[in-house]
């Protein structure tokens, strides 16, 4: 039989990785209240506690560092939300999970303001086609949106009677309204109930999908 000491020291992160994951904490930091582009890696380092040697024993350049801190949020995302973003081979929810899913995700979201501020900071940026992040937003957009609009049209077209409306224009409007969300609520998250606003857009077009669950930040 094993020592349940064991088990939790083999559960315990490593020195390195606690190392990479508050270098992680403060690049999301920085990057959210600045953007990409105006912080430096001894910017980055610097608010972790570490020397600039130190940071690059980890991480060999920013842009490095950026692309580990967006997939990691890709692969909780892809875990919990939408499997589909990263194994193409994964079987995709039903029309109303993936919907309920995407309401998740902002429900989320309105928990984590500084998520919000760094993935509005960084989009925006990466419209760039030069930009480090620019590949990784375009392709995640695509994977929402091709999804949202393959689950808005079953749920269309079961309905009763059928929704006349272009379900790849729905769901680029929905994706849009997501992200303006986002900004009014950051300039004032007690006024903007994002998740609200979603299923009030969704209800025009009589979908209804079942309250949220709790999501892992």
């Amino acid at each position: 039989m094993s020592n349940p000491g064991d088990t939790a020291a083999a559960r315990r992160p490593s020195k390195g990785e606690r190392t990479r994951t508050r270098i992680l904490a403060s690049a999301s930091a920085l990057f959210s209240r600045s953007g990409f582009h105006a912080v430096s890696l001894r910017d980055i380092a610097a608010h972790a506690g570490l020397t600039h040697a130190g940071l690059l024993h980890h991480f060999p350049g920013k842009e490095a560092l950026l692309l580990e801190l967006l997939g990691h949020r890709d692969r909780v995302d892809a875990a919990d939300l939408f499997p589909t973003a990263l194994d193409a081979g994964a079987p995709e929810p039903a029309p109303e999970q993936w919907l309920r899913r995407l309401l998740d995700v902002v429900a989320r979201n309105s928990r984590t303001p500084g998520l919000v501020a760094l993935y509005a900071n960084l989009s925006a940026e990466a419209a760039d086609p030069d930009h480090p992040a620019h590949d990784y937003f375009v392709r995640r957009y695509r994977v929402v949106r091709e999804g949202t609009a393959r689950a808005l049209g079953a749920l269309f077209a079961a309905a009763d009677p059928p929704v006349e409306e272009d379900p790849n224009a729905v769901a680029v409007q929905l994706i849009a309204l997501m992200d303006g969300l986002q900004t009014q609520w950051l300039l004032e998250p007690d006024t903007v109930d994002m998740p609200a606003q979603l299923r009030a857009l969704l209800r025009r077009y009589g979908i209804e999908p079942a309250p949220e669950t709790e999501v892992s930040a």
